[in-house]
């Protein structure tokens, strides 16, 4: 969902060569720019082809529906949003979302159509919030609970896909089950698909450190796909057949390749609205909403810190086009979309101007379905399968432990608490429980539960500034208040945030100061935040929440 800091750097230090005005909007900066658009719309083609595909499968959706979904999110959604250089389709993050919707609306192709009802229903849910401006409520969420809950996400996806890595066939159960079983798949795996996955993963690893700058610009995803259909062709995968090694017998075929067996327009199916108000189809629009909504919301805001030309895009407009997309890839049999971060850091890296970019993606991977989608056929589905447990590692790898940790205990806490709950349940129980965990450690550092949504403040006027005091409570619940007063001083050139009666600080609400201090800076104003210094950090991060030295005490 959100890019490493490594890769912000890498990013920005990549795009420090574009100076200048930002480039214009609409047909003006097609007619400008189109080169630079289309050179990276081409190379986040390569890289959307088999992740799109991957996903879908790894979802319980058709090959296609992958597609779909990120031709949609090309062609259409850009036209809807205000965030000119993210890159709308398809993400590893809804996977469990859509597969547990699948499921328990029938499962199979009866499940399948379910679920684009819930797709759609949620679209029309992101259009409404969106208009009612809730998009700042991607300024509020706590960090820890997405990130546990991405960490969940991240062990659920390595649990089913290591088995298709491995060509091995795993007795159904819940994730934990299923990665319990990890270990005999590994002793045991299908030596030919085995090999395709391998390969695919060491190539993954190994292809972002290679010495050679312009070799590094194919996208690896791409170099995984194109070798694993080299190997699928060397092993025959396309024939059904048996072999031995070592004396067992192992069989492979067709089965082991995508199975597509239809074009674009043939893979387009329409939803059945006849579960859409159970309770299930219920749980799963909320689902798809809530969590494609601030997930495509974090990653527009990291997008932003990654443009070149400092762009803020609206987060209300992106909202809106992200329900604008799921509603049309919805009724066409699509997968739910959101504004993903690691093709939109690739399209950034590559070059991108404006959002042509995302339209050429889109059309390019239209036209490749149109013309030539026998080929897809000849992809080994474990050389998909490598790209999603890569993925999943990257979700689940201790640097986004020791992310959490970094800004203090209690934010590991939250983390975990999300993580093991959603584990054990299922994703919406795990971010209620992250976020009552969230509550309750506020509560414990001395938070009064008549703040909790309704911080005290008071504005004065001092010799060149205007001082906003901010009594009691600084947390997530109540910082949209807290920016509201600030938004309100548009015209004061200096504005003072002073903290020192306030006994807990969230570091939500100081990550959110310091961003807002940047964008007024670019203004001309200046935005200081004071009053810290008698409060105790939870840890040396610049960002780590803060609490009031006697309060903690006293609590």
């Amino acid at each position: 969902m959100t890019s490493s800091d490594s890769d912000g750097k890498r990013v920005r230090s990549e795009s420090e060569h574009f100076k200048g005005p930002p480039p214009p909007d609409g047909f003006a900066g097609l007619a400008k720019h189109w080169r630079d658009d289309l050179l990276s719309g081409f190379l986040v083609f390569l890289i959307a082809l088999p992740l799109s595909i991957g996903i879908a499968m790894a979802s319980g959706f058709p090959p296609m529906a992958g597609l779909i979904t990120a031709i949609v999110g090309g062609m259409l959604a850009t036209f809807f949003g205000s965030a000119p250089l993210t890159i709308k389709g398809p993400a590893a993050g809804l996977i469990v979302i859509a597969i547990g919707a699948v499921q328990e609306l029938g499962g199979g192709a009866v499940g399948y159509r379910r679920a684009l009802a819930a797709i759609v229903v949620a679209g029309v849910l992101q259009v409404g919030l969106s208009l009612l401006r809730a998009g700042i409520l991607g300024d509020t969420f706590p960090s820890s609970v997405i990130h546990g809950m991405m960490a969940a996400i991240g062990v659920i996806i390595i649990s089913k896909q290591g088995h298709t890595l491995l060509g091995v066939a795993p007795s159904p159960g819940d994730p934990l089950h299923l990665l319990a079983q990890l270990p005999k798949s590994l002793l045991k795996p299908n030596p030919e698909v085995a090999a395709v996955g391998a390969i695919g993963l060491l190539i993954l690893w190994a292809w972002p450190r290679l010495p050679w700058p312009r070799l590094k610009r194919v996208p690896a995803p791409l170099i995984v796909v194109a070798a694993g259909i080299g190997l699928a062709r060397a092993f025959d995968l396309s024939h059904a057949h048996h072999y031995m090694i070592a004396g067992h017998d192992y069989s492979v075929g067709p089965r082991v390749l995508v199975p597509i067996d239809t074009s674009i327009f043939g893979a387009i199916t329409l939803p059945d609205w006849s579960r859409v108000t159970s309770l299930v189809s219920l749980k799963y629009i909320a689902m798809f909403a809530l969590v494609g909504s601030i997930e495509s919301m974090l990653s527009a805001k990291a997008v932003d810190l990654l443009d070149p030309w400092h762009r803020r895009a609206s987060l209300d407009r992106d909202l809106f086009a992200t329900g604008v997309g799921n509603i049309v890839a919805g009724m066409l049999g699509g997968l739910p979309m959101i504004s993903e971060i690691v093709r939109s850091s690739s399209n950034v890296a590559s070059g991108a101007r404006t959002r042509w970019s995302n339209f050429f993606h889109g059309a390019l991977l239209f036209a490749f379905v149109a013309v030539v989608p026998w080929l897809l056929k000849a992809i080994p589905l474990a050389a998909l399968a490598a790209l999603l447990v890569f993925t999943g590692v990257r979700l689940a790898s201790p640097k986004a432990f020791a992310k959490s940790y970094h800004l203090g205990r209690e934010q590991l806490l939250i983390f975990v608490v999300t993580m093991v709950v959603t584990l054990a349940t299922d994703l919406l129980v795990g971010v209620a429980a992250g976020v009552v965990t969230k509550f309750v450690v506020h509560l414990v550092g001395g938070m009064p539960i008549r703040n909790m949504f309704s911080p005290s403040i008071s504005v004065e006027r001092a010799e060149g500034e205007v001082v906003v005091r901010v009594g009691h409570a600084a947390v997530f619940s109540n910082y949209l208040s807290i920016k509201r007063a600030l938004d309100a001083m548009s015209n004061e050139p200096v504005v003072a945030v002073d903290f020192r009666e306030t006994r807990i600080v969230d570091h939500i609400v100081l990550e959110g100061l310091h961003q807002l201090a940047e964008d007024w800076e670019r203004d001309g104003r200046k935005l200081l935040i004071r009053g810290l210094e008698d409060h105790l950090r939870a840890s040396a991060h610049p960002f780590a929440g803060a609490w009031r030295r006697s309060s903690r005490q006293e609590s």
